[in-house]
């Protein structure tokens, strides 16, 4: 990147960010170059200026399911917290939320008002843009399943509506690709019962009972295979408790790697790799990356 174009971006381009900080691991280096932009016409002016320099970009919500290397990452990082793009607006049956949103406060909220649909996915950390890019599920169904429509903007610094008929939903993906979520509307059911609150509750409390408690210093590894699931399979492969350096697989759910506080971002690596090797060996199966690494 160019002295002019950090010029041009002063006060909102900053370099050599750590983003350990920013990531549920709270491993990893600084990005090259890393914005919180504070309007969609900023936004679309450093996705614009960025291509036209061939800067690679990144966006990153809560990072709950990122892996960030020692070294860092080259390019721009972005991040959508300014309340422009953290807002939450119910028109029953419709609820907006922007990307920027915790999804855990769009849950709360679709339950507050009598929107069902999105409670099965209570404790999935991130973002609300991070849940619609992995398609986050539940016993229940998919999320990409109760989108209405998505606003992106583009690589190029154009602002486009999808419809839900224009996205492919795949599994833990979609077919946005790089461009960045600013706002998502989704199509729930109104139910004005207390069973909806009690689901909530229910279905909170199973989550925390089978993955790792608390929230930053967790994250899942792998993505469950067609009528495989992957923690059956890593504990065939007796690798649970399996530990390098500061990472180490977790028992009650193996397909989750914990971190110490002395933990790198190699060690992880390397504890993933041990662990796809084994279950490739001795389950004849090659698992696949559910966590991003950059």
């Amino acid at each position: 990147m160019n002295q002019e174009l950090l010029k041009n971006f002063d006060g909102i381009i900053r370099s050599e960010v750590p983003l350990a900080m920013h990531t549920w691991l709270q491993l990893g280096g600084p990005a090259e170059y890393f914005a919180e932009p504070r309007s969609e016409e900023e936004l679309l002016a450093l996705l614009r200026e960025c291509t036209k320099a061939g800067v690679p970009i990144r966006t990153l919500g809560k990072g709950s399911n990122i892996l960030i290397s020692d070294s860092g990452v080259p390019g721009l990082v972005i991040r959508l917290t300014d309340p422009v793009f953290c807002g939450i607006k119910t028109d029953a049956p419709i609820i907006e939320a922007g990307a920027g949103v915790r999804l855990g406060r769009l849950i709360t909220s679709a339950v507050y008002d009598s929107l069902a649909g999105l409670e099965g996915m209570i404790g999935v950390p991130g973002t609300v843009g991070g849940a619609i890019m992995n398609n986050v599920s539940s016993n229940d169904g998919n999320i990409g399943e109760l989108v209405d429509s998505v606003r992106i903007a583009t690589c190029s610094g154009e602002i486009q509506e999808l419809t839900r008929d224009q996205i492919v939903f795949g599994y833990h993906n979609c077919s946005i690709g790089n461009a960045v979520i600013i706002k998502v509307r989704f199509a729930l059911n109104e139910e004005r019962s207390p069973e909806l609150a009690k689901r909530l509750q229910k279905n909170w409390i199973v989550r925390r009972k089978n993955e790792p408690g608390g929230s930053e210093g967790s994250v899942r590894l792998f993505k469950d295979l067609r009528g495989q699931n992957a923690a059956d399979l890593i504990e065939e492969a007796d690798l649970k408790g399996m530990r390098i350096g500061g990472a180490r697989i977790y028992e009650r759910n193996p397909n989750f790697v914990v971190v110490d506080p002395d933990c790198s971002s190699s060690d992880v690596k390397r504890l993933i790799q041990l662990v796809e090797r084994q279950v490739r060996e001795r389950c004849e199966v090659e698992l696949e990356l559910e966590l991003e690494i950059w």
